[in-house]
């Protein structure tokens, strides 16, 4: 006998913490808009399964990887499947913790998966738009993007050794509080890069789309230009929040 799907009220209540949903640093913003909503049916269907939470994460990151691989193909094909996958990465991102709240089963190695997921997706995605701009032209484009895959696992890893080091020092993690930098200047430089959010661009997701318009863009342009100038604009734009984020860090009280 097939078991009955949920319904959504009772799902959302289960599956989609308010809490949750309302943190700046634990919900992106494509979530809260659309793609929860999104989710929310496809979890419907797949808590009435005996899928794992931790498989659909495992899906998660070939999305991811995949994304990046994408780039390779040639023309604007290559940039829309890239940013397809890259919307498949968050839909499963939202699905296996939805899934994993509803079931009950939640695993420290699913944590871990998630984090990698997260670590590996953007880089690919960094280094797939590297060879995709090194095309008819000079290598070192790789190198760019190269680049700025090893600035976005720099911003990840530097919010994730926060955890990390207060985890050792025998400390609880850190709120969100704790994470307003003491330094007024580096206070006022976050509210303004809070206003013009030209750091999302060093997340795949919004990275995706940027590529896509790149990729069009290209096409009237009759080469490579824009996506070799979006590529560049990312590396710069992701070592500058490099410093930027190591800054904020060590001015806040995370560490204290």
């Amino acid at each position: 006998m097939a078991v009955a799907a949920p319904a959504l009220a009772e799902l959302r209540e289960v599956c989609q913490p308010r809490a949750k949903l309302a943190s700046r640093n634990g919900e992106h913003w494509a979530g809260r808009i659309y793609m929860r909503a999104v989710s929310l049916r496809v979890t419907r269907q797949l808590v009435r399964t005996s899928v794992a939470p931790n498989t659909l994460t495992w899906l998660m990151v070939v999305c991811g990887v995949a994304a990046g691989a994408a780039l390779l193909v040639p023309g604007p094909l290559g940039a829309v499947l890239a940013a397809l996958l890259m919307q498949g990465f968050l839909l499963f991102d939202c699905v296996d913790g939805e899934v994993a709240r509803w079931k009950r089963q939640f695993s420290t190695a699913g944590v871990y998966v998630d984090r990698l997921g997260a670590y590996l997706a953007d880089a690919a995605l960094m280094v797939g738009a590297g060879v995709r701009a090194a095309r008819d032209g000079s290598e070192l484009w790789v190198s760019v993007g190269l680049a700025a895959a090893l600035g976005v696992v720099l911003l990840k890893a530097s919010t994730d050794l926060v955890d990390v080091a207060r985890a050792r020092s025998g400390l609880a993690p850190a709120d969100e509080e704790s994470t307003q930098p003491r330094s007024q200047g580096i206070a006022t430089a976050r509210r303004l890069a809070s206003v013009f959010k030209i750091h999302r661009v060093t997340n795949g997701i919004e990275a995706s789309l940027v590529l896509l318009a790149a990729a069009v863009a290209d096409v009237a342009a009759g080469g490579i230009g824009p996506t070799r100038a979006v590529v560049a604009g990312i590396a710069v734009i992701t070592w500058g929040m490099v410093v930027a984020h190591l800054a904020s860090i060590l001015s806040s009280s995370r560490l204290r």
